[in-house]
């Protein structure tokens, strides 16, 4: 009963007093477009805030070519795993020191052998935003020296080939390399054709930071520049991140030995190879 005279009561007010009426209408509507506007905005701002978590870059690995058993190229004074080690943990603990909050990764930290397959699945199990690995070149003959860096992809000359073939033959020191590798044979050139069919969204960021380290190598330590690279390298192919080999110098030659050998050389290219991931990262984060 008494819910049937409020009800009375609410018509005749409506009838009697209309614009008290169109006024609580209005204002409810205004309310309603402030509630609308103000969750479209907080909505943008949520979903702007999660776009950038979700492309800032996180977690590196540093992969230190070659160890244990697998000694690398030789110079006469140094062995690619040792130099190659070392460099490796340098340019870590710059990013570590300037970049506390991103996780630093390593495949190996000591004189440790460690399986292609097995570095690649490092990085992946992280699911690291970036690959960087770190080796020494060599060379039949003594007379080549600079560095080069390499991306994911098929050979465009015998000589980026040769690379490729000799560091991909580690695999060989490896058991079930067969198996791991799909019968990939690293000595045969016809097993490097599969390569011609390597696709990724990843390598355009590959090649940007590949120049990067190539441009501070050369402008920074006044290295010789022998240029931004592609080859079929087996530790890149199985990585699903952007991920790059950087050549650091040839031990066959001696002059270049003999630089890199020197801690402070070993300082200077690893603080190069940790400027280029800053501009890299700033690049990267800055297009979001």
């Amino acid at each position: 009963m008494l819910g049937f005279q409020f009800v009375v009561l609410c018509r005749k007010f409506a009838e009697t007093q209309p614009k008290v009426i169109n006024f609580i209408v209005v204002k409810s509507e205004f309310k309603l477009v402030l509630f609308v506007l103000l969750t479209l905005t907080l909505t943008a701002f949520t979903t702007n805030t999660s776009y950038t978590k979700r492309y800032a870059l996180k977690t590196i690995v540093i992969d230190a070519g070659h160890g244990g058993h697998d000694n690398g190229c030789k110079g006469v004074e140094s062995l690619e795993k040792d130099v190659a080690l070392s460099i490796a943990l340098k340019a870590g603990k710059y990013i570590e020191e300037n970049f506390p909050d991103i996780k630093v990764i390593y495949t190996r930290k000591d004189d440790t052998f460690i399986e292609l397959v097995e570095r690649a699945r490092i990085a992946n199990d992280a699911k690291a935003d970036l690959f960087i690995s770190v080796h020494c070149n060599a060379n039949e003959s003594t007379k080549p020296f600079g560095t080069e860096t390499y991306a994911m992809g098929l050979h465009r000359s015998d000589a980026n080939l040769a690379v490729a073939q000799r560091e991909n033959s580690v695999i060989l020191l490896e058991e079930d390399y067969q198996q791991n590798y799909e019968g990939f044979d690293p000595n045969s050139p016809e097993a490097y054709i599969i390569f011609s069919l390597y696709q990724s969204a990843n390598l355009d960021k590959s090649l940007s930071i590949a120049a990067k380290v190539q441009d501070q190598f050369e402008t920074r330590l006044q290295r010789t520049n022998r240029g931004v690279k592609q080859a079929g390298f087996l530790v890149l192919y199985k990585t699903t991140m952007p991920a790059i080999l950087i050549e650091t110098g040839f031990l066959t030659n001696r002059e270049e030995e003999k630089y890199m050998v020197k801690e402070e050389s070993q300082y200077y290219l690893a603080s190069s190879i940790f400027r280029a991931f800053r501009d890299y990262k700033e690049e990267l984060e800055g297009s979001n």
